[in-house]
């Protein structure tokens, strides 16, 4: 069951005033996020409007159409990949609290830093694999296999970019606890 942010997830000022670097990276990758995160949200209503003008085309008219589907698959892999970052920035990915209250923070802490190491060389995996299969998408010119046969390098463009904006993240998250400075007491 998600809450909100971990207690200790939540205050990460120390880390920004203790290395500028890791701050202004922090600063850019909000600012990119959030720009993201508008764009998805039009594409999702876009890919709803898509979808409900093919249901009504085909039911009214009877007219085939052969662009809508994947205009809207094309759409909503944009928008859950390119979001991922955003995502994992406010820690909303699905994550087990079962352990939280059982752990001391300093327990926690270590458990959350081990765990975005593994998201961490997951991510950076697909995220090459991703590079890879765009790039030989776009080498020989692959298209689906519909009539309407658009590149599918768009899709694993979308996919590779989120996958590595969602890599940059985490690797942020991995390095605030790296730079924080202890908290006053």
């Amino acid at each position: 069951m998600m809450h909100g942010p971990i207690r200790d997830q939540n205050d990460r000022t120390n880390a920004a005033a203790g290395n500028t670097l890791v701050a202004a990276l922090e600063r850019a990758l909000d600012f990119c996020n959030n720009v993201i995160v508008v764009f998805a949200a039009v594409a999702l209503i876009a890919a709803c409007v898509v979808l409900s003008h093919s249901v009504l085309t085909r039911a009214l008219f009877h007219s085939p159409n052969y662009w809508q589907d994947e205009a809207a698959v094309f759409l909503l892999v944009g928008a859950t990949f390119m979001t991922a970052a955003y995502v994992q920035g406010q820690r909303g990915h699905i994550g087990i609290e079962a352990f939280v209250g059982l752990l001391s923070p300093t327990v926690n802490r270590i458990r959350l830093w081990l765990v975005d190491v593994a998201s961490f060389l997951f991510c950076a995996f697909f995220a090459w694999k991703s590079w890879t299969l765009a790039h030989e998408a776009w080498v020989d010119g692959q298209v689906s296999n519909s009539m309407w046969s658009p590149p599918l390098a768009i899709p694993y463009v979308l996919m590779a970019s989120g996958m590595t904006l969602l890599c940059v993240q985490i690797l942020l998250q991995i390095a605030i606890p790296l730079f924080s400075r202890p908290a006053p007491r």
